[in-house]
């Protein structure tokens, strides 16, 4: 449904070339407070991929389109698509149908959270470092995968594995399997209908995920474009650990001896340590100097988890057996 506002017909009849739109659409998106970090930094970022796709332009040809006369279609198209960013609050890349990471193009849509994440560098940067040289990594799982953004990403970067993607979203995973295709990698990528890592078997060579982490009372804080991304991909319980805490003990029973767990975990830095103090984690720099992606091996991973220094009640939330005095000492 298009929205009941609209902009005003004297501004937009003095818009005569894609430089005045453009710089027309920068305007009103500051001027109505937009919120950004849906994989775009700023004003500038959207208004460009909102020209660029009302004109049918790679974004890379928008600066020649510049000076050129607005075809009245292409800016009747763009003032629709304005009005719903402005209005509406709809986030520029399901009004476009599109998301770049890491540079490499992926459908999205309302049944998939925007692609955003600490991955991007993560990935080619980071993790390489922990694992076998690349041609020896052959078995990786994403858990949370979405938009299937990060498994194309992760099977680009070790050409030599198998793929494992999950999704708790059926409707998630329909978009996943477009991007798979998109890419040529259906033969590599597989997609699982499950909780979070539930149901895989055997070993794994590294385990990712970008989970949901957002605490329950937070998401009423967010701006209004965050929700309309899928709440399911955003929220995980009343701290943001509920999906945390399946993830790590279904990872101690699926990584390999030399397996490596790395979640992306936003702003709960200090909930994870405060959770899991027994846990041998490292913080992974980040270009920003976010402490908010952290590896585990999969051996410090069972040992953290079963340390009989555990408390009793955290235990419990985890599924570990109990421990109990004078029964030796927990595995």
């Amino acid at each position: 449904m298009g929205t009941a506002q609209r902009l005003s017909d004297i501004a937009v009849r003095k818009l005569r070339t894609g430089r005045h739109w453009l710089s027309f659409i920068i305007q009103q998106l500051e001027k109505t407070g937009a919120a950004h970090g849906q994989g775009f930094l700023n004003a500038e970022q959207e208004a460009e991929t909102l020209l660029a796709h009302a004109l049918g332009l790679p974004w890379e040809a928008l600066q020649k389109a510049l000076k050129q006369p607005m075809p009245e279609t292409a800016a009747a198209k763009l003032r629709h698509l304005a009005e719903r960013r402005l209005f509406d609050k709809e986030p520029t890349a399901y009004l476009t149908g599109e998301a770049w990471l890491g540079g490499l193009h992926f459908r999205v849509d309302r049944r998939v959270i925007i692609p955003r994440s600490y991955f991007v560098e993560i990935i080619p940067e980071q993790i390489p470092l922990w694992l076998p040289d690349s041609t020896k990594v052959l078995r990786v799982a994403d858990a949370c995968t979405g938009s299937g953004c990060l498994a194309v990403l992760l099977a680009k970067q070790f050409p030599a594995a198998t793929i494992d993607a999950t999704d708790l979203s059926a409707d998630a995973l329909e978009v996943a399997q477009l991007n798979v295709a998109d890419h040529g990698l259906s033969e590599r990528i597989h997609l699982h209908h499950t909780d979070t890592l539930k149901g895989l078997k055997g070993l794994y060579d590294l385990i990712v995920c970008n989970p949901p982490y957002e605490p329950t009372a937070l998401l009423k804080g967010l701006p209004a474009e965050f929700h309309k991304e899928p709440s399911l991909a955003l929220v995980s319980g009343k701290d943001g650990l509920d999906v945390i805490r399946k993830l790590l003990v279904q990872a101690s029973k699926l990584l390999s001896p030399h397996g490596i767990l790395v979640v992306e975990i936003g702003g709960l830095h200090d909930a994870i340590m405060k959770t899991w103090p027994q846990l041998e984690v490292t913080w992974l720099p980040t270009a920003d100097g976010s402490d908010c992606v952290f590896l585990i091996s999969g051996t410090a991973l069972r040992r953290g988890l079963t340390k009989r220094a555990a408390p009793a009640k955290l235990r419990v939330r985890l599924g570990l057996p109990s421990t109990k005095a004078g029964k030796g000492r927990a595995r």
